[in-house]
């Protein structure tokens, strides 16, 4: 459809807008100025777009189109490069196994996925498994031992390379004859010593402190409660009548549970992928633009905006 564009016209443009002229742009280039002008000039005819206007001193002022064209150039030019490298370390050989592993909160479906898509990408390259606390799975990942694993936020490890993928907003989990499901959405008074049933704290330490800041900020005090380690778990103490729960929204449950949004706040669960931030396997990259395309396709998937949050040590809380 718009087979004249290609990777040299968003190369070029988008050191013309970054520089904010053609002169600065054709010196980091090595090319000649005439040339980038030419090339700027077809690609917005061809395209029917307008990506700067000229001002004093010829300096460029973009509009909304070329700040928008910004974001995507650099992201279609790292999708390149990344695609390379991944090819250049299959046909090297460099990929002869792999170990993705997954947090004990996080959706075991969208970890499933994951791993299917490097099964299609590499077909013969046998995948180990690991299951485990986000703390203890990130601790691997820097030492090298995973490759990758599908974790919660929050993380906070200078050496990741964080990439979120979805974020789904939390609901109460409550049985279908309790008193408080006759309600559309419940108030978080509702909560106050109704909500006796959390994950263990040691399943994600840093989780555990913020969702208990969230609930303080929001009036509720939470002090002797059940413990969980699993999502089934969860249900379970649930439906045996030990009190309410938070979980996933679009969470599979049990035919005599139900979910009720809580008004006025939006807690989420945020979930990524996360690998070395520098020794990590080609492929990876890759896969996280695959399963984000297929993420952004679906209308299973959180109705949160998904944003990378590579190359930062902190990274904003996974309730919050």
């Amino acid at each position: 459809m718009h087979d004249w564009a290609e990777f040299r016209h968003f190369k070029y443009l988008l050191a013309i807008l970054e520089l904010q002229g053609f002169r600065a742009a054709a010196e980091e280039l090595h090319t000649a100025q005439p040339n980038l002008s030419i090339q700027a000039r077809q690609f917005q005819e061809n395209a029917s777009l307008h990506l700067y206007r000229t001002g004093k001193g010829n300096r460029l002022r973009l509009t909304p189109t070329g700040v928008a064209f910004k974001a995507i150039a650099r992201g279609l030019l790292d999708a390149r490069d990344e695609a390379i490298e991944a090819l250049l370390a299959v046909e090297r050989g460099e990929i002869q196994a792999v170990n993705f592993g997954c947090g004990s909160l996080a959706d075991p479906g969208l970890f499933q996925t994951f791993c299917d898509m490097h099964k299609e990408l590499l077909p013969d390259c046998p995948i180990r498994l690991t299951h485990g606390d986000a703390a203890q799975l990130v601790e691997e990942v820097v030492e090298g031992v995973v490759d990758a694993a599908i974790v919660t936020l929050p993380l906070g490890n200078a050496n990741l390379r964080i990439e979120e993928l979805r974020r789904d907003r939390l609901v109460v989990c409550l049985r279908k004859d309790n008193p408080l499901a006759s309600k559309a959405s419940l108030q978080p008074v509702d909560l106050q010593g109704n909500l006796n049933i959390l994950y263990h704290p040691q399943r994600h330490p840093q989780a555990h402190e913020r969702l208990l800041e969230l609930l303080g900020t929001a009036g509720v005090q939470v002090e002797e409660y059940s413990r969980a380690s699993h999502p089934t778990e969860m249900q379970m103490l649930v439906k045996a009548g030990y009190g309410l729960a938070l979980v996933r929204e679009g969470s599979d449950l049990d035919g005599d549970l139900t979910v009720r949004p809580i008004a006025g706040v939006d807690w989420t669960v945020d979930t990524v992928v996360v690998c070395h931030k520098e020794c990590h396997l080609k492929t990876i990259p890759v896969l996280i633009r695959r399963l984000r395309s297929q993420l952004t396709g679906s209308s299973s998937v959180a109705k949160k905006p998904v944003r990378p949050v590579r190359n930062r040590s902190e990274q904003m809380s996974l309730l919050g």
